[in-house]
């Protein structure tokens, strides 16, 4: 699972601000620290593979964002937490610094622009009911309220608020049974219906990164547009972001998301699906804190379903670089054919309009 990292660190109390001259300084020696840094270990020796890190420095320190391969949020968030004072303890100039917070933080001011950003007819709706109206016209819910294979609690149909509007959308996540989120009927629903909501608002999403590159013929690096999620992943790529990989990039989003929906999901298949797979779990925490829905059991609960969700990854390849995203873990692996390399590809073919 891939983990954004946010790592606070701060300058000794008694140094005076950073100017301008100190703030690139410091910013090109911390990079510079971590361009030889491939991995950390979290709790327990939990290995975590570092995968990009960008540093915005200020007046008291700075603030990096740390892309990292880990098997939960907490070795994540340990793991780079020391890697990063690990850096600064080995930099003679960054002597004094000091790790202040290492945390995976909600993306909820990006939750909350999209529910903001409908604006005239073409756009998806962002309140929860319209848009399971637009998506669900004529779904198999029976008229007792329960799916058609019984395994969720009862809804209303007509709910006037976002919490129930949340929770009616969990029966269609068919792939998974409430058990895999091992907390309480409640809590369950809730999370699941989250998940369906986070697919929804993402793929939307990311038909808008994919348009906004396609308007400027450009790639994420000099895209003047607006972009909801193509900028969020590794940085150092930024400039292999065009077009072409959006839209491969978005394909896997609506293929692994059609899985869970569909009862045909039986295991990730490719680098790309994990960080999909990422953006939904940070879109799902951002809307329920956004709705005032998040606690520590639905914290729990998603975390769980991460857990689950990668059950029968174990034999993955290590990663191997941009290339290998849209690579197969292996031949039983699913990869939607659109987006696909051939599996043992370490780069993918070059592709052109309507291959």
């Amino acid at each position: 699972m891939t983990y954004v990292v946010t790592v606070e660190t701060c300058i000794p109390d008694d140094a005076p601000d950073l100017d301008a001259l100190g703030r690139f300084g410091a910013a090109v020696l911390l990079e510079r620290g971590f361009g030889s840094v491939a991995g950390a270990e979290g709790p327990d020796g939990v290995e975590v593979d570092v995968l990009d890190v960008d540093v915005t420095p200020h007046a008291r320190g700075a603030e990096l964002s740390v892309t990292a391969l880990a098997p939960s949020l907490e070795s994540a968030e340990d793991a780079v937490g020391a890697v990063v004072q690990e850096v600064l303890d080995r930099t003679d100039l960054l002597t004094g610094w000091l790790v202040v917070s290492s945390e995976v933080r909600l993306h909820t001011d990006r939750a909350r622009e999209s529910l903001a950003a409908a604006d005239g007819p073409d756009v998806p709706p962002s309140d929860p009911a319209a848009r399971r109206a637009r998506h669900t016209a004529g779904g198999a819910r029976r008229e007792d309220g329960e799916d058609e294979d019984g395994v969720w609690s009862e809804v209303v149909e007509d709910a006037p608020d976002p919490e129930t509007e949340i929770r009616a959308m969990a029966a269609r996540l068919r792939s998974f049974e409430p058990a895999v989120f091992g907390a309480s009927p409640d809590t369950a629903e809730l999370a699941a219906g989250a998940l369906v909501h986070a697919a929804e608002v993402f793929i939307d999403e990311l038909y808008d990164d994919v348009q906004a590159l396609a308007d400027e013929d450009t790639d994420v690096a000099d895209c003047q547009g607006h972009l909801w999620h193509l900028d969020r992943l590794p940085a150092r790529h930024a400039a292999r972001y065009d077009e072409p990989f959006a839209r491969r990039f978005l394909v896997t989003a609506v293929a692994l998301t059609t899985r869970f929906t569909d009862g045909g999901f039986a295991r990730l298949g490719c680098l790309a699906e994990e960080l999909v797979l990422r953006f939904l779990l940070e879109q799902a925490r951002a809307a329920l804190e956004l709705y005032g829905l998040l606690d520590a059991d639905v914290l729990a609960a998603l975390e769980r379903f991460r857990a689950h969700v990668h059950e029968g990854a174990e034999e993955e390849p290590p990663l191997l670089g941009f290339g290998t995203w849209f690579t197969p873990f292996g031949e039983d692996h699913y990869v939607h054919p659109y987006a696909a390399d051939s599996f043992g590809d370490e780069e993918p073919a070059e592709r052109t309009e309507g291959s």
